[in-house]
């Protein structure tokens, strides 16, 4: 798992040191906090950041845990702020997601030979799209969002899940 978590945090690093330019869009440039997934399937919790790079654009990454699953991913988010309102913003994005799913002893399978086999762990890979609203509180340094967060699957049999939706509860560091 650490040699898939290199490469995301690598990439994250290089983007926010290379871009430090404040953003016109939203009302924050870096947040810190807790992301919660849910719809059909697990509810899953775990840390995001999220760093506007300028304009309209933003970038959110998050590790998020469930039940035997682990899930890291990234996404790009186009961000507009809504005319007359103080710190209310609507956003649309896209980012990838890598799952691993350890499915433990209790999930095991008898193999050809008639043995029982310990289950196995698997990696599935997924795109998700998101359409969603984010309010920053104008006297304090909190931000929360709220949008639905499909999930897309490639691997494994693809399939695509509608009924999922992500809730965001951030600190906001500048």
């Amino acid at each position: 798992m650490k040699k898939v978590l290199l490469p995301f945090l690598t990439l994250f690093t290089l983007v926010f040191a290379i871009n430090q330019q404040a953003n016109a869009q939203t009302p924050y440039r870096t947040a810190l906090g807790l992301g919660i997934d849910v719809g059909d399937g697990p509810t899953l919790y775990g840390p995001q950041i999220k760093h506007n790079f300028g304009g309209n654009d933003a970038g959110n990454a998050q590790v998020l845990f469930g039940d035997n699953i682990t899930v890291v991913g990234v996404d790009y988010s186009y961000n507009q702020r809504i005319s007359g309102t103080r710190g209310l913003s609507w956003y649309v994005g896209v980012g990838p997601q890598v799952s691993f799913v350890d499915y433990g002893k209790w999930h095991g399978y008898w193999d050809d030979d008639y043995h029982w086999k310990d289950g196995d762990t698997e990696t599935f890979f997924a795109i998700r799209p998101a359409l969603g609203l984010e309010f920053r509180i104008p006297s304090a340094p909190l931000a929360m969002h709220f949008d639905w967060k499909p999930w897309w699957n490639l691997s494994h049999g693809s399939n695509f899940e509608p009924s999922r939706f992500s809730l965001g509860f951030k600190f906001v560091l500048k």
